[in-house]
Formats: C-alpha cells, structure tokens, sequence
C-alpha cells in the first residue's frame, strides 16, 4: 500500500499530484522548484538563492516522510541553463557528503513549471 506524503513546509502541489509517495520504504518525490511555502513567492533572481530554497522544500518532504538527505539514493535535477550548472552543483553538494553521495543525471530543459531555473526530484530509501 502506498501512502501520500504531504507537508505545509514545502510548496502545495500545482497540479494533480502530491509532494511525494512512499510505498514500503522507498520515497519517490515530486520535483519541487523554488517556491517559499510560507509567502507563495517565486524566487528566480538568483541561481544560488533558487536552488536553496529547491533544497528546502525537498528538505521538508523528506523530513515528513522521516527520511533526511543520507537516504536518498539517486536525484534528477532539471535545469534551464547548464551555464548555471557549476552555481546549482555548489548549493547541491553542501546538503551530501562526497562520500555517499546519491546516484543524479542532470538535464537541461526548454522549460520548467512557471519557467524556473531549477527543479530537483529525489528517491530516497530508508
């Protein structure tokens, strides 16, 4: 059985899907983009900004789901600009230890939801 994952410390879907879904012990988020859950407001001026708040978010679905950053296994990051790849991988690296870092592809897009620079999904596994 699966069980929705939902937290009012991350941004509320923007369609028809949850913030995440565990089924057995495995965590499959929703790409979370840099939305402040406590105002609503988009923040796309600056890159490093951007994908801190991304973290944030995805810092709460795994929190509501009792996971941390150590249990995610694999991420996929959207971005718009690999030219902002190297400011989003600094922001990335601090939230993982070198050592046991998840398995990630990084792509870049056309688009994204409400056309920001960055969306981060994750798998983790407790």
């Amino acid at each position: 059985m699966k069980k929705i994952i939902n937290t009012k410390h991350a941004p509320a879907p923007i369609g028809p899907y949850n913030q995440a879904v565990l089924k057995g012990d495995t965590l499959y988020t929703s790409g979370q983009i840099a939305i402040n859950p406590e105002n609503g407001e988009l923040i796309i001026d600056d890159i490093k900004a951007e994908t801190e708040q991304v973290m944030q978010n995805m810092k709460a679905v795994l929190n509501e789901a009792n996971m941390t950053f150590e249990d995610v296994v694999k991420t996929s990051i959207f971005i718009s600009d690999m030219n902002n790849f190297s400011l989003i991988n600094e922001v990335y690296a601090s939230y993982f230890d070198s050592d046991t870092a998840p398995a990630r592809e990084t792509v870049e897009v056309a688009n994204l939801p409400k056309f920001v620079n960055v969306e981060i999904s994750m798998i983790a596994i407790k």
